[in-house]
């Protein structure tokens, strides 16, 4: 059974969607402030966070740099009252999977809660192709081994979160042809409709920086100007 781990300080809100998981048939666990929160999610192992922003003592955000940055990929799903685009990019930098803002759609939410739990530690797809457990994937200094989730430039290996790795994935499975932000956010975060405009342009910024000689002139991960992005193979 997925285990999920709610940190939100407001006690009805977290009772309320806690009842709404167990439900759906998850083993939920409530905390309401940061720094229980992040004791807690290193302690139990929880299959997806949802985490507020606004925490008494820890904030959302030091809560969740400070899971990365223990290399720690438990799925998060950030729900708060901040609706501006910069906090959502700030989450998405992070290393947040999700950004649900307050008030919310249960339904949407609980299908938000459920298609992250579907990804996690799964091979990816794109258009419902599986990926080759066998297969190894180039592009310039590049080495992509999908069945391990493995990345090495230059020999070494590049620490990807779960959808850099996913969204590189969906690129390259379309050998170089252009892939649109919409089609991307479908594909790799499940969304039927463009839910947050920047999460594409943020998770790209992220692997042209780690996979990159030159981010701000990238070579192999290249922006369509009004269509969307694509892989360079030669």
């Amino acid at each position: 059974m997925s285990r999920i781990l709610i940190v939100e300080d407001n006690h009805d809100l977290a009772q309320g969607l806690a009842n709404n998981l167990e439900i759906e048939g998850y083993d939920v666990d409530v905390v309401h402030d940061g720094a229980e929160g992040l004791q807690r999610a290193r302690a139990s192992n929880p299959s997806l966070i949802i985490l507020d922003l606004a925490l008494p003592g820890l904030d959302g955000y030091r809560v969740l740099s400070s899971l990365r940055a223990e290399d720690n990929d438990v799925p998060v799903l950030i729900l708060t009252a901040r609706s501006e685009e910069a906090d959502k990019v700030r989450g998405f930098r992070y290393g947040a999977d999700d950004y649900v803002t307050k008030p919310f759609g249960l339904l949407e939410l609980l299908g938000r809660v459920n298609a992250l739990l579907r990804r996690a530690g799964t091979v990816p797809r794109t258009n419902g192709t599986p990926v080759s457990s066998g297969e190894r994937i180039r592009f310039g200094d590049v080495e992509v081994r999908p069945s391990t989730h493995g990345v090495y430039r230059r020999g070494f290996p590049v620490s990807l979160r779960p959808k850099e790795f996913e969204l590189l994935m969906a690129l390259l499975r379309r050998g170089g042809e252009i892939v649109p932000r919409l089609e991307l956010l479908r594909d790799v975060w499940g969304y039927d409709a463009e839910v947050v405009s920047r999460t594409v342009d943020t998770h790209v910024a992220e692997l042209r920086r780690k996979l990159e000689d030159d981010p701000a002139n990238p070579r192999y991960i290249v922006t369509v100007r009004k269509a969307g992005y694509r892989i360079a193979l030669d």
